[in-house]
C-alpha cells in the first residue's frame, strides 16, 4: 500500500477572477471545476488541472474576497514545485512570464516566480518516468506545458519530529531534508526548510494543505495507518469528487489523503469541465443563495468560443 504522490494542493486567493486569469491565461492550466468551499459555501473553490483532470496536477484555491496577504511560516508549505520537460521549457517560461510582468529567478535546473498574491512557485527540468500531465493552451506549446507536481517545500523548526509518521505512511527519505511518496503510477517529494522567525499567517497567496493520493480501496486503511503513526485523522469526508481524511503531521503541515474517484466528471462531461457552477448534491438546495453570493466568474475557455 503506497501513496501515489500528490493528489492536489489547496491555497487561498482574495480575487477569484485574477486567480483564474493567471493560472489559466498565463500558466496555461485548465479550470476543471468551479465549485464552492463545502465548509463555507459562500466562497468559491476553484480547481485547476490537466486536460483530463487527473490527480497529480490539481491546484485548488479557496476564494475569500479581499483577503489580506498571507505569509508562510513554521509548519506551512511555502513553495509549489512543478515539472517541465527541459531547458527549452525553462527558456519559454522565463520569456513568457517576463512578458506578463512576472519577475523570475533562474537557476541551473529551475525557474522561480510568484503568482500575483505572492504564492511561490518553482519549475524544475527533471527526468522521471511518471506520465506528463498537461493542459492545452493556444499560447503554450505542448512540449513546454507544465507537467504536474514534483514537490512541495515546507518550513519546519522540528523536521525530525515528522520522521516517524512519514515512515509509517510509507514515505522514503530522498536526502537529509526531503521525503518521497511514490506509488505504482506517480511520485512526489516533500522537503523541509528552516523556518523563518516570523509567524506564519494564513491569507491570500498562502497554501492551506497538501493532499496525497490513495487508491479507493485503501482509503480506510490509510486512516488507520495515520492513527498508528500518532496522527489524529478526521473521519472520512465525502467531498463529492473524492473522499478525504485530514490531519496535521508533527511539523504542523496539514495533510489530506484523497481518493482518485469518482473524479471531476461526476457532474460535468469532460469536454465541459469548469464551465458551470458545480455544487455538491447536499448543497443543491442552497444553489439560489450561493449564486446570489459569489460574484460572476468568467472561464477564459468559454469566452474564447463566443
Amino acid at each position: 500500500m503506497k501513496l501515489d504522490g500528490i493528489h492536489h494542493i489547496t491555497a487561498i486567493t482574495g480575487d477569484a477572477q485574477r486567480n483564474v486569469d493567471f493560472y489559466t491565461g498565463v500558466l496555461g492550466l485548465r479550470l476543471v471545476k468551479k465549485s464552492v468551499n463545502q465548509d463555507d459555501p459562500t466562497v468559491y473553490h476553484l480547481f485547476y488541472g490537466d486536460e483530463h483532470a487527473h490527480p497529480g496536477l490539481d491546484l485548488t484555491f479557496f476564494e475569500y474576497p479581499g483577503a489580506a496577504p498571507g505569509r508562510a511560516g513554521d509548519g506551512m508549505i511555502h513553495r509549489v514545485v512543478w515539472r517541465v520537460a527541459g531547458e527549452d521549457a525553462l527558456d519559454f517560461w522565463e520569456a513568457r512570464l517576463g512578458e506578463h510582468g512576472v519577475e523570475t529567478e533562474r537557476s541551473a535546473s529551475g525557474l522561480r516566480f510568484s503568482d500575483p498574491e505572492g504564492l511561490d512557485h518553482e519549475l524544475l527540468a527533471v527526468e522521471v518516468t511518471d506520465e506528463p500531465l498537461t493542459a492545452e493552451h493556444p499560447e503554450v506549446p505542448a512540449e513546454h506545458a507544465l507537467q504536474g507536481f514534483h514537490a512541495v517545500r515546507a518550513y519546519s523548526s522540528r523536521p525530525q519530529n515528522s520522521e516517524g509518521l512519514l515512515e509509517t505512511l510509507g514515505f522514503e527519505r530522498a536526502d537529509a531534508e526531503t521525503w518521497e511518496a511514490r506509488g505504482a503510477k506517480r511520485g512526489s517529494l516533500l522537503s523541509y526548510d528552516d523556518a523563518p522567525s516570523e509567524r506564519g499567517i494564513q491569507g491570500a497567496g498562502s497554501v492551506h494543505h497538501v493532499a496525497w493520493t490513495s487508491d479507493d480501496e485503501d482509503h480506510e486503511a490509510w486512516r488507520e495507518r495515520a492513527q498508528q503513526g500518532g496522527a489524529r485523522p478526521t473521519p472520512v469526508i465525502d467531498r463529492h469528487y473524492f473522499r478525504s481524511i485530514y490531519f496535521r503531521e508533527p511539523s504542523g503541515v496539514l495533510f489530506e489523503i484523497a481518493t482518485r474517484s469518482p473524479g471531476f466528471s461526476v457532474d460535468e462531461e469532460l469536454e465541459h469541465l469548469g464551465e458551470k457552477l458545480s455544487i455538491p448534491p447536499f448543497l443543491e438546495n442552497r444553489r439560489a443563495d450561493i449564486e446570489a453570493t459569489v460574484k460572476p466568474l468568467e472561464n477564459p475557455r468559454v469566452a474564447a468560443r463566443r
